[in-house]
């Protein structure tokens, strides 16, 4: 199950990472300005924090497996449709269905991880398939420009959706819940139920809204997503313009930047649980955990004025390091505090902040880019989220406790 979700997030960020390794050449070819694909990015940032707090509700209501399977047929659509549209209005047009199908993704997964993984094992379990958005995001350069190339730019949208196709069948064929799946064994679902098991009930909006520790989840997401989605979505552009790399070069700089990422992920979760199963208090494993990885981003405030690309590279990807196992913790965040029938509503409304803080992320890089031409001030900013997001968790969440919640009020 843990590979199926796996498999999973290597295709969403596949599919929407695509456009921003074609984005200078699509630039060049078609007048995109800055600003208009800072639009792009903005327009994708506002449908994927509707689209989160819409799954979260839907998955707390039907499930993990008619979430997903209603995520990965939107994303598609909207995929494919990018085939159809050359400018940055057109673009902007067609991600919405792609945003709001990928929004699925994360509230899907961290139900099913719910589902599937004792306590203890999900910071690990949400770091192993949290580490697919690297490898997908590794896969993407060195994919893209080789069918690019071959074929045109349209055929890379057309044969990275039709992979997502194949993975909605075997969805739909192997993931059940736990005790609707023949294979397992007693001993088996013994072992992922050991956990007090909680009655699915309703809770309502309002009721989270008041609740610290929603808020605690809340603004640690807005706080770094953003710096994540920068990385995503402009780094290959960073990499043009400052060190001159073209189409064909993106593969060596951005793989190693994400191979470091996918080495933050599961480390940042293995750590964590690592702590606990020797006994370490949940609130200091995982608030120790993500401070290591905190730090770990603080220099990448100096990848802009590196004096050669791989001193860059490796400062982002150590930040890119960090971010992944700052949120392996950060996403275990709901199902440690709150009970599992919540967990997807607190999800989503945490997707929602990181979305919106990625349309302010993106105005301001689209501003920043044309009126002052450099990348300094985006990763002096994307140096100190971690941190300030650590702190805003610890003082509204000090102790780590279990959020009651009262059904439907």
């Amino acid at each position: 199950m843990c590979g199926l979700l796996f498999a999973a997030v290597v295709l969403s960020y596949v599919d929407r990472q695509v456009l921003s390794v074609l984005k200078p050449t699509l630039a060049a070819r078609y007048g995109w300005s800055e600003r208009g694909y800072g639009d792009v990015v903005f327009w994708f940032q506002a449908a994927y924090g509707i689209g989160y707090v819409a799954f979260g509700r839907f998955v707390d209501r039907f499930g993990a497996r008619a979430g997903y399977t209603l995520a990965v047929s939107l994303w598609t659509l909207g995929h494919l449709a990018h085939v159809l549209v050359t400018s940055t209005r057109g673009m902007a047009l067609v991600r919405i269905p792609l945003a709001l199908g990928e929004s699925g993704t994360f509230p899907s997964a961290l139900a099913a991880t719910t589902e599937w993984f004792p306590r203890r094992e999900r910071a690990f379990a949400i770091g192993l398939f949290n580490a697919g958005a690297n490898f997908g995001a590794i896969l993407t350069p060195l994919m893209v420009p080789v069918i690019t190339l071959t074929f045109g730019w349209r055929a890379a949208f057309i044969v990275t959706g039709a992979l997502t196709i194949v993975w909605l069948v075997a969805w739909l064929v192997w993931y059940r819940p736990p005790r609707e799946q023949p294979r397992l064994s007693a001993a088996e679902l013994a072992y992922i139920e050991q956990d007090p098991r909680e009655p699915r009930r309703p809770v309502a909006l309002r009721r989270l809204l008041i609740a610290r520790e929603t808020w605690a989840y809340v603004l640690g997401r807005f706080l770094i997503d953003p710096v994540w989605w920068t990385f995503l979505f402009w780094l290959p552009d960073f990499l043009s313009k400052r060190f001159g790399v073209d189409l064909q070069g993106y593969g060596p700089p951005l793989v190693t930047i994400y191979i470091l990422a996918d080495v933050g992920s599961i480390s940042g979760g293995w750590i964590s649980s690592r702590l606990l199963a020797r006994g370490v208090r949940l609130n200091i494993a995982r608030k120790m955990t993500m401070l290591g990885c905190a730090i770990v981003v603080v220099p990448v405030a100096l990848a802009a004025d590196a004096p050669h690309l791989w001193i860059a590279v490796g400062l982002i990807g150590l930040a890119c390091a960090g971010h992944q196992g700052f949120s392996a913790n950060l996403y275990a965040l709901p199902s440690d505090l709150f009970p599992r029938w919540a967990v997807g509503s607190v999800v989503g409304l945490g997707g929602f902040a990181g979305a919106a803080g990625g349309m302010l992320m993106a105005q301001y890089a689209g501003w920043v880019l044309q009126t002052l031409g450099g990348y300094r001030p985006i990763f002096i900013v994307a140096s100190g989220a971690y941190l300030l997001a650590l702190l805003v968790v610890h003082v509204l969440t000090p102790d780590y406790r279990r959020c009651a919640l009262n059904a439907a009020t």
